[in-house]
């Protein structure tokens, strides 16, 4: 019957949908084991990265006018003058929803302030999409990829940073990334790298420690060089964190993505199915009409 083709192209179109939904499901469950794998090696790291936390929180304490040049605020530049230098981590592809667009919006309204920006950006995307804005001083040098960040690109990407601050390069450092707030949601958010806040490592919910005897502390050879090497190991930690968060945040995104588009193919599958019954159905009605036609025809015969 001429319902025929369209039964076998409805056929044909079921079978690739198919396809595409097994491609889909295989992309969410790859975003999901290397979503667990990056948690896992964050869950590692932190311990070490709140003992460094502690352990400055602790110098500050007993060394109580201690004058790091991490801590120096550089009061006398002017706001307007200030070189501000900004790491902003994207994906290096799409297919994630809004994950690149709130990193993108949040970097764009950071450039409305005052200061002399430059912009340190990671991933391919976002590389690609500052690129092309004019007037907007882009570090070109700087490409790393995102994915499966490693403590090893953590350190090279904060050494870099450390030295162009400690050159006078820029007075103040941030990162814009993605943070996971929970399974469903995820963040962009900004958080001030150098120079260090004091306030950030005031122990929150102390007691009081007025009258209580510290623990004498002996910093060798001085608070300085502990405080030195201490410092550089923290901003590492700091930067990994953000690393993996914003990993995190992008595979969940993907997952999120992937998931949506599985689910609507099988909606898709679910609906061309009652076509392709209604068509066939169609098809049989046809053929026995034209069966009965003709056996009506023999006997007026």
């Amino acid at each position: 019957g001429v319902n025929m083709a369209n039964a076998k192209e409805i056929k044909e179109r079921m079978a690739s949908i198919q396809e595409t939904k097994k491609i889909t499901n295989a992309m969410y469950l790859i975003s999901s084991s290397k979503m667990k794998q990056a948690k896992k090696k964050l869950a590692d790291t932190e311990p070490f990265f709140y003992a460094m936390q502690a352990e400055i929180g602790r110098i500050l304490r007993h060394v109580p006018d201690m004058h790091s040049h991490f801590f120096d605020m550089r009061e006398k530049i002017a706001q307007e003058d200030r070189k501000i230098g900004c790491i902003v981590v994207t994906a290096d592809k799409g297919l994630a929803g809004a994950y690149n667009h709130n990193v993108i919006k949040m970097t764009e309204e950071m450039l409305k302030g005052p200061g002399k920006y430059k912009l340190f950006v990671l991933g391919e995307l976002g590389r690609q999409y500052f690129s092309k804005k004019d007037k907007l001083e882009l570090d070109t040098g700087f490409r790393y990829t995102v994915q499966n960040p490693t403590m090893y690109r953590a350190r090279v990407i904060s050494t870099r940073m450390l030295e162009l601050f400690e050159q006078g390069e820029l007075d103040e450092i941030h990162i814009i990334y993605t943070r996971m707030v929970n399974a469903m949601q995820v963040e962009a958010e900004k958080i001030n790298i150098l120079p260090l806040q004091r306030m950030n490592f005031v122990p929150k919910n102390l007691p009081s420690l007025e009258g209580v005897y510290q623990e004498g502390v002996t910093l060798y050879p001085s608070a300085h060089s502990v405080m030195d090497s201490i410092v550089p190991n923290y901003v590492y930690g700091i930067l990994y964190g953000c690393l993996v968060e914003s990993f995190c945040s992008e595979q969940n995104a993907r997952m999120q993505a992937m998931q949506n588009a599985t689910d609507s193919a099988a909606k898709m599958l679910g609906e061309l199915n009652i076509t392709y019954n209604r068509v066939r159905q169609a098809d049989i009605t046809q053929e026995l009409t034209e069966v009965i036609g003709g056996a009506n025809a023999q006997k007026r015969k």
